[in-house]
């Protein structure tokens, strides 16, 4: 079983956990040759995603409904977020260290967001959702605003999608994110090994 100190360790080493639905849910870990991020001074928001975020349409919340955001995120025809992986998610969540920014619509119900971990002055993303278009777009911009306002310098995105690219995600080699890794965790590392 998954445990939430074994997700602390693996992404203080630079790895991730991903369930395979083709092999029994088994979880594997991974650490990809090359790595997505999003530079937090690098955030595009378009036009038409400026304007969503001037119309009031979504308000964002965060950690209100953490397990709801990890169950919306992983209903999908095809999904690695299994229900060990939701469990040991939640409980890293009671333990202060993974997050969610609910997209609300006007009638405040949870229409997007998106959830991840965060450790030291690294915040790894893990997932995304929306059933309102722009709304894990918008949960996104709240995300890296939070992060900046915190001081933080490292969003690990995992990979980089076509979506993420348009957002400016960025692909970094495993050299230079384990560079990154280790002086975003800082002290973090120092205290935990």
């Amino acid at each position: 079983m998954l445990t939430a100190d074994e997700l602390l360790f693996g992404y203080m080493c630079g790895v991730f956990p991903m369930a395979d639905p083709g092999d029994g849910d088994a979880i594997y870990w991974y650490d990809p040759q090359q790595r997505g991020i999003i530079p937090l001074d690098g955030l595009k928001i378009s036009n038409s995603l400026k304007q969503t975020l001037h119309s009031n349409k979504f308000h964002v919340t965060i950690n209100t409904e953490f397990e709801a955001v990890v169950r919306a995120c992983a209903n999908r025809t095809e999904t690695w977020i299994s229900e060990e992986i939701v469990e040991a998610y939640a409980s890293l969540h009671e333990m202060g260290y993974a997050y969610s920014f609910e997209t609300r619509n006007t009638q405040n119900q949870l229409v997007g967001g998106l959830y991840g971990v965060a450790i030291g002055r690294a915040f790894f993303g893990e997932s995304m959702f929306h059933t309102e278009r722009d709304a894990s777009k918008v949960a996104l911009v709240h995300l890296v605003n939070w992060l900046n306002q915190n001081h933080f310098t490292l969003l690990d995105t995992q990979y980089i999608t076509p979506h993420l690219q348009s957002l400016g995600g960025i692909e970094i080699n495993r050299d230079e994110y384990r560079r990154r890794l280790a002086d975003a965790l800082g002290k973090e590392m120092l205290s935990n090994h």
